[in-house]
C-alpha cells in the first residue's frame, strides 16, 4: 500500500508541476480600437510572460499585413518572482478599406495569442454640405508701421490715371475680338494630353487630372462636382452613359487620387497610367452617351 501511495504522489506532483508551468508562459494582445478611419493611428499591445527558467524566444513582429507601423515599439522587460515579462505597443495605421486581421503571435507550438478583426472604413459624409479641399498654409507677413503711408501715395496716384483718363477726348474703339466658346470635351482632352507630357510628383499629377474631370462633367453635365467630395461625385455619376464595369474603375480611380493627394500615398508608375486611362476612358463614353441622346438615330 505505501508503494502506491507513494507512486500517487509522486505522478500527482509531476502532474502539478507541468500544469504550473503551462500556466505561467503566456503571451496577450490587444488592441485600444476594433473599428478606425482610413489614416487614423491604432494602438497594438503585445505582452509575453515565461518562467525565467526556460529559454522561450520571442520575435516581435517587424510588420503586418494590411497595416503599416508608424514608429519603433520599445520592448520593456521586467524581472520578477522568477518571471521574464515581456510588453511591447506599436503605434499602427492601415490605408487598405476592408475588414482585416492581426494575425495569432506565437510563443511556443502549444502557446499563442487570438486573432484580433479590425474594421477600416471611410470617413462618413453628408451629401447637403459642401466639399471644402485642404489648402496649402500662407504665410503671414507682419504689417509694417509706415504701411498707411504707402496706402496714401497709391491712393494719389489712382486719382491722378483717373483723373487723366477722363479728361482725355478719346474715341473707344470696340473689340472686334468675339468669344470663343470652348468645346468641353476638346478642352478635356487638350489638357490631358498636356499632363501626360509633364514630369511632376504624383501629388500634383493626381491633382490636375482630378480637377480636370471635376471640370469637364460640370460643364457638359451641369453636375456641381467642383465643392463636392469624391463619393459624392460617384453618386452623381449613376445614369451617365457608363457600363457598370467602367463606374467601378472610375470610383477606385478617384479614390486613389484623394489617396494620393490627401494621406500622401506613393503610388506607382501601373497606378498612374491606370488613373489616367480610367478618367481618360470615362469622359470618352459620357461624351459618346450625350451624342446619342441627340442624335439616337445617327450614332451607332
Amino acid at each position: 500500500m505505501k508503494r502506491v501511495r507513494y507512486i500517487f504522489l509522486i505522478v500527482l506532483w509531476c502532474y502539478s508541476q507541468t500544469g504550473y508551468a503551462q500556466q505561467e508562459a503566456n503571451i496577450n494582445t490587444e488592441i485600444d480600437k476594433s473599428k478606425i478611419l482610413i489614416g487614423e493611428p491604432l494602438k497594438l499591445t503585445i505582452a509575453v510572460s515565461y518562467p525565467e527558467k526556460n529559454t522561450f524566444v520571442f520575435a516581435f513582429p517587424d510588420s503586418i499585413p494590411h497595416f503599416e507601423i508608424l514608429e519603433k515599439p520599445i520592448v520593456d522587460t521586467i524581472h520578477e518572482n522568477g518571471l521574464i515579462s515581456l510588453k511591447s505597443i506599436y503605434r499602427l495605421t492601415s490605408f487598405d478599406s476592408g475588414h482585416w486581421v492581426i494575425p495569432s503571435f506565437k510563443l511556443t507550438r502549444e502557446i499563442s495569442s487570438d486573432t484580433i478583426p479590425v474594421d477600416i472604413v471611410f470617413s462618413d459624409f453628408d451629401p447637403s454640405q459642401d466639399y471644402h479641399d485642404i489648402k496649402d498654409i500662407l504665410d503671414v507677413k507682419p504689417v509694417s508701421k509706415k504701411k498707411w503711408l504707402w496706402y496714401i501715395i497709391a491712393g494719389l496716384l489712382v486719382a491722378a490715371l483717373l483723373a487723366y483718363y477722363f479728361l482725355r477726348t478719346r474715341k473707344i474703339v470696340p473689340s472686334s475680338k468675339e468669344n470663343v466658346v470652348v468645346n468641353p470635351y476638346e478642352e478635356a482632352m487638350k489638357k490631358l494630353e498636356q499632363l501626360r507630357q509633364v514630369s511632376a510628383p504624383a501629388k500634383t499629377v493626381h491633382s490636375k487630372l482630378t480637377d480636370i474631370f471635376r471640370m469637364y462633367i460640370f460643364r457638359k453635365k451641369g453636375i456641381h462636382s467642383l465643392q463636392k467630395t469624391t463619393d459624392d461625385i460617384v453618386l452623381q455619376l449613376k445614369g451617365q452613359g457608363l457600363k457598370q464595369e467602367q463606374f467601378e474603375k472610375l470610383s477606385q480611380a478617384l479614390r486613389l487620387s484623394d489617396f494620393v493627394k490627401f494621406a500622401k500615398y506613393n503610388p506607382s508608375k501601373e497606378d498612374n497610367d491606370l488613373c489616367f486611362d480610367t478618367i481618360k476612358n470615362a469622359i470618352k463614353m459620357i461624351e459618346q452617351s450625350s451624342i446619342k441622346e441627340i442624335l439616337p438615330n445617327k450614332v451607332d
